[in-house]
């Protein structure tokens, strides 16, 4: 039995040697790709998601060191822990993988949906609007498994430009588009249930709309983001066939600090991103 049990040991820890060798061959990140929880379902409470380990993810990009404001392909691969791909995948809102791109700073955003290729392997071409680190976080459901949430940091070479600082914000009130969205947030405690309601109104008359058109299925989406892009929520409405002017979430802060949110909603066929900054009491 101790025989067959230091045999175990050695068999996994020559199966996570050769997962970190794998993950060497993508554009070289501060850090493996890691799992995290955090997919909010529509009451932001994440799903049950697969073991530590059961799911690895590789991000490749060509070139491996991606210049910016050039179109960079990305390849997503998806396999479990013997090396398989994984061949299914749960549609969630419309689509099978949802790709975060985030600066470090969190002053660049981007949610973008690669194509499923077959055979675990999602591509897309994308930009880098300039020099610096990247976090991309894939999100994603396995067919019968819980939601798997996967990041990598990586590189971009060009002209970085001066990092912003991610400041909570006083006043909830953005006009993005021609309109006015506020935040409204009950219950702002880390490890509680906190209610974010976005109201939303045409700048320049002041009238609720009311006509919001779902994006991805729904009347619109939130991403939260801790300040140091560790702590990731994805969060749906809790009445997906809302159209305004409020649209309702709820999810949960798993720790207190500061925090950057992105609202975002379709209106006469286009999507605007709201963003917010908050800091989240203990």
């Amino acid at each position: 039995m101790k025989k067959a049990a230091i045999a175990t040991l050695l068999g996994t820890a020559l199966l996570l040697s050769a997962c970190g060798q794998a993950g060497k061959e993508a554009t070289p990140p501060r850090e493996a790709p890691k799992e995290e929880a955090g997919h909010g379902n529509h009451g932001g409470e994440p799903s049950e998601a697969p073991k530590s380990g059961e799911i690895v993810t590789s991000f490749k990009l060509t070139p491996e060191k991606p210049q910016a404001k050039s179109d960079t392909p990305l390849t997503i691969q998806i396999a479990d822990k013997s090396g398989k791909p994984v061949e299914n995948f749960d549609i969630t809102h419309e689509k099978k993988l949802h790709l975060i791109v985030v600066s470090k700073d969190l002053s660049y955003f981007n949610h973008i949906h690669p194509d499923y290729k077959g055979g675990g392997r999602f591509d897309i071409t994308t930009q880098f609007p300039g020099g610096g680190d990247y976090k991309l976080i894939a999100d994603f459901v396995p067919t019968g498994q819980g939601s798997v949430t996967q990041t990598q940091w990586i590189s971009v070479q060009g002209d970085a430009p001066a990092a912003a600082a991610i400041e909570p914000e006083s006043k909830l009130v953005k006009t993005v588009d021609g309109k006015e969205v506020t935040l409204a947030i009950d219950h702002l405690m880390a490890g509680m249930d906190a209610n974010l309601t976005f109201t939303i109104r045409d700048a320049a008359s002041q009238q609720p709309v009311t006509n919001l058109q779902p994006y991805l299925g729904a009347v619109g989406h939130v991403v939260i983001l801790s300040a140091d892009a560790e702590q990731y929520l994805h969060v749906h409405p809790m009445d997906e066939k809302a159209s305004g002017p409020d649209a309702k979430f709820m999810t949960k802060f798993p720790k207190s600090g500061v925090y950057k949110l992105w609202g975002q909603f379709q209106h006469e066929g286009k999507v605007f991103t709201v963003p917010f900054v908050v800091k989240v009491p203990g």
